[in-house]
C-alpha cells in the first residue's frame, strides 16, 4: 500500500530531521548486497556514519572496545608509527594486512566518537543483531519493513519492498536529502556538537601553525640565499685582489732578474 509507505516515510523523516537539527547523529546500516553502495553513497552525502560490511557484535553495546579497535587502526595508518620502527619485513606485511582488515570492518564509523541518536536501516530481518543492540540501549530504529518483517520491533517502520534496488534508492535518497537540509539548519542555528566544533578549531590552529612555519622557512631560505650571494661576491673580490697581487709579484721578479740577464750577456761578449 503506497499510502502507508508515504505515511511511514513522512513520520520517519520528521523524526530523523528533528534529531539532526538538535545536533544528533544517525547511523545508516545496510549490509545486504543490494543496499551497500546506496547506503554508503547517501550517508556520505549527508555526512552521517554508516555500516555496510558485516555488523560486528557489540558495535553499540560494547562501543568502548570498538573505539580501541579504531585507535589501533589509526595507529597503523600512521607511517611514522613506532610499530614500524624495528619491525621486520614479515612483521610489516602482517601489520599491513591487519590495517586492511580493520579498515574494511570500521569503514564508515572510524570517526564516530559516541553512540548514534538513531539508526536507519534497509532490511530489519537482515540486521537483527543491530536491532537487538539498539533496543537494549534504547536507541530508536527507523527501517524499511517488508511483508515478512514484524513492524512491532521497529520504532518507525517504513512499509516497502526491501529487496528492490529502485525502492531502496528512492527511500534512502529521500531520507538523505531531508537530513542534509536539517544539517544546514543545525549549522545555521549553531546546534553543532561541541566535540566537532573543538576539532574544527584545533584543525584550523594546526593549519595556521603550519602556514607560519612554512613562511618562517621561506624567510630563512631567502636570508641564506642573500648571505650566499654576499659571500660569493666577497670571495670573488678576494680572488681579484689575489690575482692583482700575483701579477705585481711577477712583474717585480722580472724587474729583479733583468740586471742579471744583462750581466751574463756582458761576460759572454
Amino acid at each position: 500500500n503506497l499510502e502507508e509507505t508515504l505515511q511511514g516515510l513522512a513520520k520517519a523523516i520528521d523524526f530523523l530531521t528533528d534529531i539532526v537539527a538538535d545536533g544528533g547523529e544517525v547511523l545508516f546500516v545496510g549490509t545486504k548486497k543490494n543496499a551497500k553502495d546506496i547506503i554508503q553513497q547517501e550517508a556520505d552525502k549527508c555526512g552521517m556514519f554508516y555500516v555496510v560490511e558485516r555488523w560486528l557484535g557489540g558495535t553499540l553495546t560494547n562501543f568502548s572496545t570498538i573505539r580501541k579497535s579504531i585507535k589501533r587502526l589509526q595507529l597503523l595508518e600512521k607511517e611514522s608509527s613506532p610499530l614500524y620502527e624495528s619491525a621486520t619485513k614479515k612483521e610489516i606485511l602482517s601489520l599491513e594486512r591487519e590495517m586492511i582488515r580493520l579498515q574494511d570492518l570500521n569503514r564508515g564509523i572510524k570517526d564516530m566518537k559516541r553512540l548514534p541518536n538513531a539508526i536507519f536501516m534497509v532490511d530489519a530481518n537482515h540486521e537483527s543483531i543491530a536491532i537487538n543492540e539498539a533496543r537494549r540501549l534504547e536507541i530508536p530504529v527507523v527501517a524499511l519493513v517488508d511483508t515478512n518483517t514484524d513492524p512491532e520491533i521497529i520504532d518507525y517502520p517504513i512499509p516497502a519492498n526491501d529487496d528492490s534496488i529502485r525502492t531502496i534508492k528512492l527511500i534512502v535518497g529521500e531520507v538523505s536529502r531531508a537530513i542534509c537540509d536539517a544539517c544546514s539548519i543545525a549549522y545555521a542555528d549553531g546546534a553543532v556538537p561541541v566535540e566537532t566544533a573543538e576539532e574544527e578549531t584545533a584543525e584550523a590552529d594546526v593549519t595556521t601553525e603550519n602556514r607560519e612555519m612554512a613562511e618562517d622557512a621561506e624567510s630563512k631560505e631567502a636570508g641564506s640565499e642573500r648571505i650566499s650571494v654576499e659571500e660569493e661576491k666577497e670571495a670573488l673580490s678576494k680572488d681579484g685582489e689575489a690575482q692583482d697581487f700575483d701579477t705585481e709579484k711577477v712583474e717585480t721578479v722580472e724587474e729583479v732578474q733583468e740586471p742579471d740577464d744583462v750581466a751574463k750577456e756582458e761576460k759572454k761578449s
